[in-house]
């Protein structure tokens, strides 16, 4: 890996990702305007709700058989191939919308279309930092990429909003296909290095094994399992509040895209901000009981979201801001708490099973939010999520004994989470 990373592919590496940028704006604008053109046709929760099961659960599917692929196969070679498809895609939509032959089936299978191939997508493109990237830049590339990126999810929507003002979809749907042109530039001039896994047949070998290693320890590992259990439940629990936006906004508040796009980037902006916290404080204390405050001050601001009176956009814009400011530092906690307790040999696996299991929740989430929706309305919906959401994080935090867990002792838990497996074993 060293081999290839030196400050000549840095420099490549920069001007490759500049396109990427392009990209990701590309797949934003649309998708902000489909969401919307789903809100407008039908004004059905439901409908939303079905259209991001329908982009979730392809991309869980398809992300770990892509993870493998990309390894093996030249992995310039499949982002060209995935973007030119989703390209492609678009262009048809983009078609059967002028020709008005568009129906609410189509746009579903094209959102699960672009879903398979950004699950191919998203690997590849993250599997060419650290062979492009020297060691002592990854720190640096990665907190570029993490600003730049929440820039992009920033302007996105209000980029979508305003087409969308003056353009019919049809029309927004090329941005599109010329961020892809755009992006292509630097795709096929930058020289991007491969490396591929030579045994192969000691990794099929070894593979179940690791992957039974791996949950062993989350039996093993104190307080890993409560830990799991929130994150799958913060991921369920928040999925109507993203679903139902457009809805919540469009039709029960009678706001208008732009005022969509706004609260979408308070959202985003409250995020980008939250960020910088993890970045200044170097060490965390009591990091269970901050882990645990926070979840429970992004549940009150889910809160003053839900409570909000027609019209008042400001208390809502409030929540969003809360909820975005914290949920970066809840992240960073949790993922300190897993770096620096579990061994760093079987961080690999741990961390792919902890992703897996916490994120396999979210499509149960986005697919029961339209008809709890319609059962309960929204707004009260939301309030039944964020108090739940206060309600068990208090339980878990009393009642299962994790506040009395020392993470700080990471030689002590490492030594533990050794012996158990090696129990197991014998």
């Amino acid at each position: 890996m060293e081999q290839y990373a030196n400050e000549v592919t840095y420099k490549r590496y920069l001007f490759f990702w500049s396109g990427q940028l392009f990209s990701i704006l590309g797949s934003l604008v649309i998708f902000f305007a489909i969401f919307v053109w789903i809100t407008d046709v039908t004004g059905d929760p439901v409908m939303l709700a079905f259209a991001n099961f329908f982009y979730m659960v392809p991309m869980l599917i398809v992300t770990p058989i892509a993870g493998v692929l990309t390894d093996r196969y030249d992995r310039k070679m499949i982002i060209l191939i995935v973007d030119s498809i989703q390209a492609l895609l678009t262009v048809i939509l983009t078609v059967l919308f002028m020709l008005g032959s568009t129906e609410i089936w189509l746009v579903f299978t094209f959102i699960s279309l672009r879903s398979v191939f950004q699950g191919f997508h998203s690997p590849a493109v993250s599997a060419i930092i650290p062979v492009m990237v020297p060691k002592d830049k990854l720190g640096k590339i990665n907190g570029i990429n993490f600003m730049f990126t929440g820039l992009i999810q920033l302007i996105g929507p209000v980029v979508g909003a305003t087409l969308l003002f003056f353009f019919p979809l049809q029309y927004v749907l090329w941005v599109d296909v010329i961020t892809f042109l755009i992006a292509l530039v630097p795709l096929l001039l930058t020289e991007i290095p491969n490396i591929h896994i030579n045994n192969k047949n000691e990794e099929k070998s070894s593979f179940i094994k690791e992957m039974k290693e791996g949950f062993s320890i989350l039996k093993v590992f104190p307080g890993l399992l409560t830990l799991l259990f929130l994150a799958m439940l913060l991921n369920f629990l928040i999925q109507p509040l993203i679903v139902l936006m457009p809805y919540y906004i469009k039709i029960i508040h009678s706001g208008n895209n732009f005022i969509l796009a706004l609260l979408e980037m308070i959202l985003q902006g409250g995020m980008i901000i939250g960020a910088l916290i993890p970045t200044l404080k170097k060490q965390w204390k009591n990091k269970v009981r901050s882990l645990f405050i926070g979840i429970i001050i992004i549940n009150i601001g889910y809160m003053m979201y839900a409570i909000t009176p027609i019209g008042f956009y400001y208390t809502m814009g409030a929540g969003a801001f809360i909820l975005g400011f914290i949920l970066p530092v809840v992240n960073t906690i949790l993922l300190t708490i897993i770096q620096t307790t579990i061994p760093p040999d079987k961080m690999g696996r741990v961390s792919s099973i902890l992703n897996a299991l916490s994120m396999i929740i979210s499509p149960l989430g986005a697919i029961i939010s339209g008809p709890l929706s319609v059962i309960f309305g929204v707004a009260p919906l939301y309030i039944y999520c964020a108090f739940l959401g206060i309600l068990i994080t208090i339980i878990a935090y009393y009642f299962t004994g994790i506040r009395h867990i020392d993470f700080d002792k990471e030689l002590d838990l490492n030594n533990s989470i050794k012996n158990g497996i090696k129990s197991k074993e014998e």
